[in-house]
């Protein structure tokens, strides 16, 4: 699945995926750690124990490692697979599985801290936080949008606009929770209350989808 979010190798020797992931991985820590800006190439590089060379040959720029560490870190917390309908498989439980992977995502402390450094950085640099969403938050809507779109044709959903439902949906799994913990006014929730969260979310939005 990662070696699907690397750019295609180029002509010339093949590329270690071993090191892309390193990249990657060096990228996110580096980023959550010292911002955008506070990340250098050749920082990234070092904790990814390889040359900076290496680095430009598996990702052009900052910028585009930037964009492949968002689109890593979502399709780990919340892989493809997850909006497959197969026959079958009742919605509630493929609407359940993806509630409790988004929610896991947004606020794990890792993704905190990223919204932390992009509300601080999007003040300044509209193109980071556009990058940020384009990466991550609007490839999980395309997603969803995708499934809505199939349940409704299935009889499973009544759905007339499937990106409006997607976005219903994943602001209802968000909750106030998220963003207390983004201000730092309260503790994350326990794993009781996230599945009581999200089972009272999808209930919700089944309710007002169910043909």
């Amino acid at each position: 699945m990662l070696n699907q979010l690397l750019p295609p190798n180029g002509p010339g020797r093949p590329k270690d995926p071993a090191k892309r992931v390193a990249i990657l991985e060096a990228a996110q820590t580096l980023f959550l750690r010292n911002g955008y800006d506070g990340s250098s190439m050749d920082a990234i590089a070092a904790e990814a124990g390889v040359s900076k060379l290496t680095v430009y040959s598996h990702f052009t720029d900052k910028e585009t490692l930037f964009s492949f560490a968002v689109q890593s870190k979502c399709q780990k917390q919340v892989p493809e697979m997850l909006f497959e309908l197969a026959d079958g498989v009742p919605i509630e439980g493929v609407l359940l599985n993806i509630g409790r992977s988004f929610h896991q995502l947004i606020n794990s402390d890792e993704s905190i801290e990223l919204h932390r450094v992009l509300i601080t950085r999007g003040a300044q640099d509209a193109k980071l936080s556009q990058m940020f969403f384009d990466a991550g938050p609007q490839r999980l809507m395309n997603e969803m949008e995708q499934l809505l779109s199939k349940a409704n044709a299935a009889g499973l959903l009544k759905i007339a606009k499937p990106l409006n439902a997607a976005d219903q949906f994943f602001c209802l799994i968000k909750g106030g929770c998220n963003f207390r913990l983004l201000i730092g006014c309260a503790a994350p929730q326990t794993d009781s209350e996230i599945d009581t969260h999200v089972r009272d979310a999808v209930e919700l939005f089944i309710r007002a989808y169910r043909p």
